[in-house]
C-alpha cells in the first residue's frame, strides 16, 4: 500500500502515481491510497487502510479483539483510539469508529505488527480486555465478558498483565468480580 507522501523521501513527483494508475499499473483503493492491481487484499485490509489514513491512531476495542482472534464479533467499522485533543480524521470512504483516549490509557499496551507490509499499531490482548470493560456501555457487557473468557481460554497473557492494564484504565473494581468468577 502506498500513499503519495511516501514518495516525498525519494524525490519522486506525486504525478507519477496518477500516471501509473491511468496505465493500470496501480489501483486506487481510496483517497490517496494505492495498491498493485494483483495485490492480495487480506482479511486485515480494513485495518491496514485505517492505519494508513490515521497514522497517529491505535486499533482498539472490537477491531483489536478481532485482530487477536478473541471474539465472535465481526465489526463493520474499524475502531481506533486517538488522543483526546487530536483532530478527527475525515474519511468518508472508510467506516471508522473513533474513541478518544488520554494519558496512560492511550500510551500503554501498544504493539506494532507488520500486516501486508504496513506497520499496524494495535493494543495487546490484556489492554484490549481492560478497554472493553472501560467502554462496556458502548460495546456491551457481554462482549467484555466474552473477551475476558477468551483471554483466559486462549492463554493470551497472564492475570498480572490484565490486572496492570485494569489499573491503568481505572477499571479494577469493575473487573474484579468477573475475574474471580472466571479464574
Amino acid at each position: 500500500m502506498l500513499r503519495p507522501r511516501d514518495l516525498d523521501c525519494h524525490d519522486i513527483p506525486r504525478e507519477h502515481l496518477r500516471r501509473l494508475r491511468d496505465k493500470g499499473l496501480l489501483e486506487q483503493v481510496g483517497r490517496g491510497l494505492y495498491v498493485l492491481p494483483d495485490a492480495d487484499l487480506g482479511a486485515h485490509f480494513g485495518l491496514v487502510t485505517a492505519c494508513k489514513r490515521v497514522p497517529h491512531g491505535v486499533v482498539c476495542l472490537l477491531s483489536a479483539l478481532r485482530f487477536h482472534e478473541m471474539t465472535t464479533q465481526a465489526p463493520f467499522e474499524v475502531w481506533m483510539a486517538v488522543d483526546r485533543r487530536a483532530r478527527l480524521p475525515k474519511t468518508p470512504e472508510l467506516p471508522l469508529r473513533i474513541v478518544r483516549f488520554s494519558g496512560k490509557a492511550l500510551r500503554f499496551g501498544v504493539e506494532q505488527h507488520e500486516v501486508e507490509g504496513v506497520a499496524v499499531r494495535v493494543y495487546g490482548p490484556a489492554k484490549t480486555v481492560a478497554d472493553c470493560f472501560k467502554y462496556r456501555n458502548k460495546i456491551g457487557v457481554d462482549v467484555a465478558v466474552e473477551a475476558l473468557r477468551d483471554y483466559f481460554r486462549l492463554r493470551k497473557g497472564t492475570v498480572d498483565d490484565l490486572w496492570m492494564y485494569a489499573g491503568a484504565c481505572r477499571v479494577k473494581s469493575v473487573m474484579r468480580p468477573y475475574m474471580e468468577a472466571l479464574a
